[in-house]
């Protein structure tokens, strides 16, 4: 149960929140986009993407991969895993395309493909923070549960998969992947006939 001071301080709502002149927010990304905006002191770096497509980017990953690693039923299982690697390959498509910080309008060559390592650019927003921990549980347990890897042709993936995983902020906060795997133990279902 909710304790009386948190009950009275936001009626009918669940940690985590936060409540600002009077205003109360309860969405998590709303909560950190709140405190950088209002409550980051200018001598620290801003977190937020600077292009707004970055917080959007693979955000129905996780869903199609819920659906996906939920279904028992084999007939469903090949139109799952398609909506799964749409949405994949998406977010493959996003990270390759050139952001426009990576475009030189003075030069005559065309820039093809992305070399960024990180969704909005070469350091870690909270677009990635929220992104990467899901994307990380989508292969582990992908691979376990369905026998299904992210594609090696969606190189934009791997490329973003790579470079969280050479950061200690990720790796320090991710689960080990046995922990994952026991974690959706129960979550994943065998496909039965």
């Amino acid at each position: 149960r909710k304790p009386a001071d948190l009950q009275n301080l936001a009626p009918g709502t669940h940690p985590p929140f936060i409540t600002y002149n009077g205003e109360v927010r309860t969405d998590v990304n709303k909560i950190e986009e709140f405190l950088e905006d209002v409550l980051a002191p200018p001598k620290y770096l801003k977190l937020s993407p600077k292009h707004p497509e970055s917080n959007t980017a693979g955000m129905d990953i996780f869903a199609k991969f819920s659906a996906f690693i939920k279904n028992s039923r084999p007939e469903a299982n090949e139109a799952l895993e398609r909506g799964l690697l749409k949405t994949l390959q998406k977010l493959d498509e996003y990270l390759n395309s050139p952001l426009p910080d990576e475009i030189d309008e003075n030069s005559l060559e065309d820039v093809p493909v992305s070399t960024r390592k990180f969704l909005d650019g070469n350091e870690m927003t909270l677009a990635d923070c929220n992104l990467l921990p899901k994307l990380h549980i989508v292969k582990v347990v992908a691979k376990k549960y369905r026998n299904f890897e992210i594609p090696k042709e969606m190189t934009g993936i791997w490329r973003y998969l790579t470079n969280a995983y050479s950061r200690d902020e990720f790796t320090n906060t991710c689960p080990g992947d046995k922990e994952i795997e026991i974690a959706y133990s129960d979550v994943a279902k065998r496909l039965t006939k």
